[in-house]
């Protein structure tokens, strides 16, 4: 485990961040929250729950003692921020890829330059309280793909995520275990939530988005993914992210209306 990077009398602390085209951080956890917020390549976040891909522009949170790996695609730069997990009752309780919206980002950059023995009752405090509050409001985005826990299902999704480009149909992964399609459709959303179809769907985004930031194309991807075409998995992508895979990768995108919290 990580010691926590937070002093006795500090809630948050923060750090810019850079990583190398394919660095990669072993299993960890922290005893504080933690978010990165990534300006440029992505970052593929494993735990036992799943798979959490981050574009740029994006966060993940990270709740606290939760084991942890991370992968890095691209050239990536961001910040990363440590929470103190009683600092607020109400931040996030699961790990999850987050929208980062303009104050946030603006939050973080400030929170930068305070230094970790700033004053009570002066503006950094002000900065950082702030900043805390708007940690409550983080808007959660379909980034995640969780794993099975049955050995069964676990080793298919393993199958799949390895030849996404294959058409996998849910009858045809139910004869292979020899179950129904029904009870293989019952099974795999009681595992992970998600039909066997959306599942697949969205390791395939997850995918996209992996291939996207290395500087692939759009026609490149659609076809490894085993789109038709382009315009296909384009439509896939809008339908998920409520944007075209060119513009998802801009940071000046409008914010979905925000989730309240009382």
């Amino acid at each position: 485990m990580h010691t926590s990077p937070l002093s006795p009398f500090q809630s948050i602390t923060s750090m810019a961040i850079e990583y190398q085209h394919g660095e990669c951080e072993p299993l960890h956890s922290h005893a504080c929250s933690q978010l990165i917020h990534t300006l440029s390549g992505v970052v593929e976040v494993t735990t036992s729950m799943g798979i959490w891909m981050v574009p740029p522009g994006r966060g993940v949170w990270l709740p606290a003692h939760i084991h942890h790996s991370l992968r890095f695609i691209g050239s990536v730069k961001g910040r990363t921020l440590f929470v103190e997990p009683l600092a607020r009752a109400d931040l996030p309780s699961q790990c999850q890829v987050v929208q980062i919206s303009p104050l946030l980002r603006e939050l973080i950059f400030a929170s930068l330059h305070i230094p970790a023995d700033y004053h009570a009752g002066g503006r950094e405090e002000r900065v950082m309280e702030l900043l805390l509050d708007e940690l409550r409001l983080l808007y959660e985005l379909p980034l995640h793909l969780p794993e099975p826990k049955d050995p069964q299902l676990f080793e298919i999704g393993k199958q799949i995520r390895q030849d996404l480009s294959f058409a996998w149909e849910l009858e045809d992964v139910a004869a292979q275990l020899a179950v129904s399609g029904r009870t293989l459709s019952r099974r795999f959303q009681r595992e992970t939530g998600l039909r066997f179809s959306d599942w697949v769907r969205r390791a395939k985004l997850l995918a996209g988005l992996n291939a996207l930031a290395t500087g692939k194309s759009v026609l490149d991807v659609a076809l490894e993914l085993g789109y038709d075409s382009p315009s296909a998995f384009s439509a896939m992508f809008k339908r998920a992210l409520g944007v075209s895979p060119s513009d998802y990768f801009s940071l000046e995108l409008p914010l979905p209306a925000p989730q309240s919290k009382n």
